[in-house]
């Protein structure tokens, strides 16, 4: 079964990791995070502000683990504690939705070719690469290996020639970003600013009658 045949004018999906397959981080993960980089803890949201001040550079490769960390927390952390600070990051970032990974096994079976296209670091890359669900992806691209990051409109053209669809209104662009969608949509996707909501999702890719 052909993708075409099976989703009559959707040709290919390109999805978002986090906030769509990957869930996000709960309080206590970052409450981890931030006592691992010894943060006061009744001061998470000034932590979380450090974290994610520098987080655009670190996602497209720009900074290394140990100058994102140096500039979070404005000190060297140490080798150890580096190390530390990255397990716990990465560890933030790999619980999934096991019913959006339902809805993409079916939509794997049926022959439609799916695309990661996720603003990851590097190490975080290298292991989202050796998760199960993986498999479920034709490609699959991350920022820090692109060096640039969505909304760039070049992180999308990457993942648009690895469909190898020829009209972009016949890609399905997945994420919980609406600024990210917006630009998808500037470039002719078709697009899903996802909610949170497998059954939305399944809708999207659901061949019409």
């Amino acid at each position: 079964m052909t993708p075409t045949t099976a989703h009559a004018g959707l040709d290919a999906v390109i999805l978002d990791y986090n906030g769509v397959i990957g869930l996000q981080p709960t309080t206590d993960q970052w409450l981890r995070l931030a006592r691992t980089a010894l943060w006061p803890e009744d001061d998470l949201p000034a932590f979380q502000h450090a974290f994610w001040t520098a987080r655009t550079a670190y996602d497209a490769g720009h900074l290394s683990d140990l100058a994102y960390w140096a500039t979070v927390l404005d000190h060297h952390p140490g080798a150890r504690r580096l190390r530390e600070l990255r397990d716990a990051d990465t560890d933030m970032w790999t619980s999934i939705d096991d019913h959006v990974i339902d809805v993409l096994h079916q939509a794997h079976e049926s022959g439609l070719p799916l695309v990661l296209l996720s603003n990851a670091p590097c190490h975080l890359s290298d292991v989202l690469d050796r998760r199960p669900w993986r498999r479920l992806m034709t490609h699959a691209f991350y920022s820090a290996r692109l060096q640039v990051c969505k909304p760039d409109p070049a992180a999308y053209q990457h993942a648009m020639n690895a469909t190898g669809a020829a009209d972009p209104d016949r890609v399905l662009f997945v994420d919980d970003r609406d600024d990210n969608c917006h630009a998808a949509r500037h470039l002719g996707l078709r697009t899903l600013h996802y909610t949170g909501h497998p059954t939305d999702l399944a809708a999207a890719l659901q061949p019409p009658n």
